[in-house]
Protein backbone atom coordinates (compact mmCIF):
# COMPACT_ATOMS: atom_id res chain seq x y z
CA UNK A 1 0.00 0.00 0.00
CA UNK A 2 2.45 2.40 0.90
CA UNK A 3 4.36 1.53 -2.82
CA UNK A 4 1.38 2.09 -4.67
CA UNK A 5 0.77 6.10 -2.65
CA UNK A 6 4.74 6.55 -3.52
CA UNK A 7 4.01 5.36 -7.02
CA UNK A 8 0.73 7.88 -7.20
CA UNK A 9 2.45 11.04 -5.74
CA UNK A 10 5.74 10.57 -8.11
CA UNK A 11 3.53 9.75 -11.13
CA UNK A 12 -0.11 9.82 -11.47
CA UNK A 13 -1.05 12.98 -8.94
CA UNK A 14 1.25 15.18 -11.62
CA UNK A 15 -0.18 13.70 -14.18
CA UNK A 16 -3.81 14.70 -13.51
CA UNK A 17 -2.71 18.32 -12.01
CA UNK A 18 -0.99 18.59 -15.77
CA UNK A 19 -4.15 17.27 -17.83
CA UNK A 20 -6.42 19.80 -15.40
CA UNK A 21 -4.10 22.71 -15.89
CA UNK A 22 -3.70 22.18 -19.32
CA UNK A 23 -7.54 22.59 -19.64
CA UNK A 24 -7.60 25.49 -17.52
CA UNK A 25 -5.21 27.22 -19.93
CA UNK A 26 -7.24 26.32 -22.84
CA UNK A 27 -9.98 27.73 -20.97
CA UNK A 28 -8.28 31.10 -20.18
CA UNK A 29 -6.82 31.76 -23.74
CA UNK A 30 -10.29 31.51 -25.85
CA UNK A 31 -13.53 33.72 -25.28
CA UNK A 32 -15.77 32.50 -28.01
CA UNK A 33 -16.93 34.79 -31.14
CA UNK A 34 -21.01 34.69 -30.81
CA UNK A 35 -21.60 36.74 -33.69
CA UNK A 36 -19.30 38.69 -36.19
CA UNK A 37 -19.88 41.94 -38.24
CA UNK A 38 -21.47 44.10 -36.30
CA UNK A 39 -22.29 47.54 -37.02
CA UNK A 40 -20.23 49.70 -35.69
CA UNK A 41 -21.01 52.82 -33.29
CA UNK A 42 -19.66 55.22 -35.94
CA UNK A 43 -21.89 54.59 -38.34
CA UNK A 44 -24.62 55.82 -35.90
CA UNK A 45 -23.78 59.31 -36.44
CA UNK A 46 -21.55 60.81 -39.60
CA UNK A 47 -19.70 63.18 -36.57
CA UNK A 48 -19.08 59.90 -34.33
CA UNK A 49 -15.67 59.68 -33.92
CA UNK A 50 -16.17 57.25 -31.33
CA UNK A 51 -15.47 53.54 -33.42
CA UNK A 52 -15.55 49.60 -32.45
CA UNK A 53 -12.45 49.22 -34.04
CA UNK A 54 -9.28 48.87 -32.71
CA UNK A 55 -10.98 49.05 -29.59
CA UNK A 56 -12.02 46.62 -26.53
CA UNK A 57 -15.88 47.84 -26.17
CA UNK A 58 -18.06 47.14 -23.49
CA UNK A 59 -21.69 48.62 -24.80
CA UNK A 60 -24.72 48.90 -22.94
CA UNK A 61 -28.12 50.25 -23.85
CA UNK A 62 -29.41 52.68 -21.00
CA UNK A 63 -33.02 53.38 -22.22
CA UNK A 64 -35.13 55.95 -21.50
CA UNK A 65 -35.72 55.61 -17.81
CA UNK A 66 -32.78 56.57 -16.16
CA UNK A 67 -34.35 55.30 -12.39
CA UNK A 68 -33.10 52.06 -14.28
CA UNK A 69 -30.16 52.87 -16.59
CA UNK A 70 -28.69 55.28 -13.87
CA UNK A 71 -28.67 52.09 -11.38
CA UNK A 72 -26.78 50.06 -14.37
CA UNK A 73 -24.42 52.40 -15.04
CA UNK A 74 -23.05 52.50 -11.62
CA UNK A 75 -22.98 49.16 -11.57
CA UNK A 76 -21.18 48.57 -14.44
CA UNK A 77 -18.73 51.49 -14.03
CA UNK A 78 -17.73 50.44 -10.13
CA UNK A 79 -17.32 46.39 -11.07
CA UNK A 80 -15.72 47.11 -14.81
CA UNK A 81 -14.64 50.27 -15.73
CA UNK A 82 -12.85 51.33 -12.95
CA UNK A 83 -10.82 48.02 -13.08
CA UNK A 84 -10.36 48.27 -16.93
CA UNK A 85 -10.05 52.13 -17.89
CA UNK A 86 -6.47 52.55 -17.74
CA UNK A 87 -6.12 48.96 -20.20
CA UNK A 88 -5.44 49.79 -23.52
CA UNK A 89 -7.74 49.28 -26.36
CA UNK A 90 -10.48 49.78 -23.48
CA UNK A 91 -13.70 52.12 -23.80
CA UNK A 92 -17.23 51.25 -22.42
CA UNK A 93 -20.08 53.28 -24.70
CA UNK A 94 -23.28 53.88 -23.30
CA UNK A 95 -26.06 54.36 -25.85
CA UNK A 96 -29.28 56.29 -25.65
CA UNK A 97 -32.07 57.42 -27.23
CA UNK A 98 -32.17 60.76 -28.35
CA UNK A 99 -34.06 63.55 -25.97
CA UNK A 100 -33.11 61.54 -22.90
CA UNK A 101 -29.86 64.14 -22.60
CA UNK A 102 -31.16 66.05 -19.56
CA UNK A 103 -32.37 62.60 -17.70
CA UNK A 104 -28.56 61.60 -17.63
CA UNK A 105 -27.15 64.53 -17.13
CA UNK A 106 -27.05 64.86 -13.43
CA UNK A 107 -26.19 60.71 -13.47
CA UNK A 108 -22.72 61.59 -15.92
CA UNK A 109 -22.14 64.57 -13.25
CA UNK A 110 -22.49 61.83 -10.03
CA UNK A 111 -19.94 59.71 -11.98
CA UNK A 112 -17.55 62.60 -12.88
CA UNK A 113 -17.40 63.86 -9.50
CA UNK A 114 -15.06 60.11 -8.35
CA UNK A 115 -14.21 58.61 -12.05
CA UNK A 116 -12.05 59.66 -15.00
CA UNK A 117 -15.07 58.91 -16.90
CA UNK A 118 -12.53 59.87 -20.31
CA UNK A 119 -12.77 56.10 -21.52
CA UNK A 120 -16.68 56.51 -21.50
CA UNK A 121 -18.52 57.54 -23.97
CA UNK A 122 -22.83 58.43 -24.36
CA UNK A 123 -23.82 58.09 -27.23
CA UNK A 124 -27.56 59.69 -28.18
CA UNK A 125 -29.44 58.27 -31.37
CA UNK A 126 -33.04 57.58 -32.66
CA UNK A 127 -34.99 54.45 -31.94
CA UNK A 128 -34.82 53.32 -35.43
CA UNK A 129 -31.20 53.13 -35.19
CA UNK A 130 -30.49 51.95 -31.67
CA UNK A 131 -32.61 48.96 -32.92
CA UNK A 132 -30.52 48.31 -36.19
CA UNK A 133 -27.28 48.67 -33.70
CA UNK A 134 -28.90 45.80 -31.03
CA UNK A 135 -30.53 43.78 -34.05
CA UNK A 136 -27.30 43.66 -35.46
CA UNK A 137 -25.21 42.10 -32.21
CA UNK A 138 -27.64 38.92 -33.22
CA UNK A 139 -28.78 37.55 -29.73
CA UNK A 140 -31.73 36.44 -28.02
CA UNK A 141 -32.51 39.20 -25.85
CA UNK A 142 -34.77 42.71 -27.09
CA UNK A 143 -34.50 45.72 -25.76
CA UNK A 144 -37.94 47.11 -23.84
CA UNK A 145 -40.01 49.90 -24.66
CA UNK A 146 -37.94 52.58 -23.34
CA UNK A 147 -34.55 50.85 -25.19
CA UNK A 148 -33.30 49.71 -21.84
CA UNK A 149 -31.20 45.86 -22.13
CA UNK A 150 -30.39 44.93 -18.81
CA UNK A 151 -27.00 43.23 -19.94
CA UNK A 152 -23.87 44.84 -20.91
CA UNK A 153 -21.90 43.38 -24.51
CA UNK A 154 -18.49 42.86 -25.29
CA UNK A 155 -17.41 43.98 -28.68
CA UNK A 156 -13.91 43.43 -29.81
CA UNK A 157 -11.76 44.95 -32.36
CA UNK A 158 -12.82 43.26 -35.61
CA UNK A 159 -16.41 44.24 -34.66
CA UNK A 160 -17.29 40.28 -33.35
CA UNK A 161 -19.37 39.61 -30.42
CA UNK A 162 -17.66 38.39 -27.44
CA UNK A 163 -19.03 35.69 -24.91
CA UNK A 164 -19.66 31.93 -23.53
CA UNK A 165 -21.12 28.53 -25.13
CA UNK A 166 -20.79 27.09 -21.70
CA UNK A 167 -22.54 28.84 -19.49
CA UNK A 168 -23.61 27.30 -16.55
CA UNK A 169 -26.83 29.38 -15.86
CA UNK A 170 -28.01 29.25 -19.57
CA UNK A 171 -30.32 26.85 -21.00
CA UNK A 172 -28.26 26.00 -24.26
CA UNK A 173 -25.20 27.43 -22.66
CA UNK A 174 -24.47 30.64 -24.71
CA UNK A 175 -23.99 33.87 -22.92
CA UNK A 176 -24.36 36.80 -25.03
CA UNK A 177 -24.51 39.57 -22.47
CA UNK A 178 -23.55 40.20 -18.74
CA UNK A 179 -26.58 41.46 -16.67
CA UNK A 180 -26.08 44.95 -15.19
CA UNK A 181 -28.64 44.75 -12.60
CA UNK A 182 -26.32 41.78 -10.72
CA UNK A 183 -23.22 42.35 -9.52
CA UNK A 184 -22.16 38.93 -8.94
CA UNK A 185 -22.66 38.31 -13.19
CA UNK A 186 -20.29 41.37 -13.55
CA UNK A 187 -17.62 40.36 -10.79
CA UNK A 188 -17.37 36.27 -11.68
CA UNK A 189 -18.16 36.51 -15.44
CA UNK A 190 -17.70 39.91 -17.35
CA UNK A 191 -14.32 40.69 -15.29
CA UNK A 192 -13.25 37.34 -16.36
CA UNK A 193 -13.95 36.70 -19.64
CA UNK A 194 -12.52 40.77 -20.46
CA UNK A 195 -9.32 39.53 -18.65
CA UNK A 196 -9.48 36.85 -21.39
CA UNK A 197 -9.33 38.86 -24.33
CA UNK A 198 -6.65 40.98 -22.77
CA UNK A 199 -4.65 37.58 -22.27
CA UNK A 200 -5.20 36.64 -25.82
CA UNK A 201 -4.25 40.48 -27.02
CA UNK A 202 -0.48 39.52 -24.72
CA UNK A 203 -0.03 36.34 -26.33
CA UNK A 204 -0.70 37.34 -29.97
CA UNK A 205 2.14 40.29 -28.80
CA UNK A 206 4.53 38.04 -28.00
CA UNK A 207 4.19 35.85 -31.05
CA UNK A 208 4.23 38.47 -33.18
CA UNK A 209 7.67 39.66 -31.59
CA UNK A 210 8.93 36.37 -31.46
CA UNK A 211 8.04 36.67 -35.73
CA UNK A 212 9.31 39.67 -35.89
CA UNK A 213 12.68 38.52 -34.55
CA UNK A 214 13.05 35.35 -36.42
CA UNK A 215 12.50 37.40 -39.88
Amino acid sequence: MKKFWVLFSLFILPLVFYIFLSKGIYKYSNLPILTENVIDIKELSSSSAISFENHLSIVCFLGSDNSTGKGSLFNLNQTIYKRYYQKPYFQVIAVLPEGSEALYKKAIEELSAFTDVSKWHFIYANPTTIKTLFNSFKTPYSLNENLYSENAYIIDMELRLRGRKDDEDTSDGKLYGYNMQSVAVLKNKMKDDISIIYYQLKKSAEKEQRRKREI
